[in-house]
């Protein structure tokens, strides 16, 4: 018996980790499945996170694992309104809300960020509202650029900034009013309430616009080029 003790105790050690590891979070699995009775998120969001523009489901795929979890959270404890997100924030456990969050962080955006970086070097006109506030922004209302914390093209930056390019219009334009009637966290630095009450109905609506097509611009943008440059040859 004392010689078997030690190996016993060694078995169960095996046996609790294995047990501690089967109960964590699968956040592939909950995106698939839902879980606690919340829907898959794949209904809404895309098999790949890519999301669903026409419906204006956002795309999670490759945003910050950090600012999905925070998201989450808010939804789940009513300082972000979302009538369509709240009961499934709600249904799952913190563990389970950062296991989702980090899961689509991981995966990769179906845009092309290089394409999209490349349109900030574009130049934009005045005229042109929506492209003005997200590389120039509206300095005699004291608002920046977008691109200055999203990123240039708005692929999004690091952690806290997510990615605005090819968001659905009716999103974006939605988040920005929820800021102005303090229905969304501030965020870092307290910036987007700020910004938001700012912003007039229709220069909410320009960039929103301009963010959603900024995807199609690129492509057409990086065509040009290409037929530029073969003509040159």
């Amino acid at each position: 018996m004392s010689r078997s003790f030690p190996g016993a105790l060694i078995l169960g050690a095996l046996l609790a980790a294995s047990a501690g590891a089967q109960a964590a979070p699968d956040g592939k699995q909950i995106s698939a499945q839902g879980a606690n009775g919340a829907p898959a998120c794949v209904t809404c969001h895309g098999a790949r996170g890519e999301g669903n523009p026409a419906a204006g489901f956002p795309q999670l795929a490759g945003m910050g694992g950090r600012y999905l979890e925070e998201q989450l959270n808010a939804m789940a404890n009513g300082s972000r309104v979302s009538p369509v997100m709240a009961a499934t924030a709600k249904a799952l456990d913190p563990a389970q809300r950062q296991a989702v969050a980090r899961y689509y962080a991981a995966q990769p955006s179906a845009l092309d960020i290089d394409r999209l970086a490349a349109t900030a070097m574009h130049p934009a006109k005045p005229a042109d509202t929506g492209a003005w506030l997200a590389t120039r922004g509206a300095w005699d209302k004291n608002v920046p650029a977008c691109n200055q914390c999203h990123g240039p093209g708005g692929i999004g930056v690091g952690e806290n900034f997510p990615a605005l390019a090819g968001q659905p219009a009716a999103y974006i334009a939605g988040q920005l009013r929820a800021w102005r009637q303090g229905q969304r966290p501030p965020g870092p630095l307290g910036l987007m309430p700020a910004v938001a009450t700012r912003l007039s109905d229709d220069e909410i609506d320009a960039v929103s616009a301009y963010y959603a097509g900024l995807p199609k611009t690129a492509d057409s943008l990086a065509a040009q080029a290409n037929a530029s440059a073969g003509a040159k040859q």
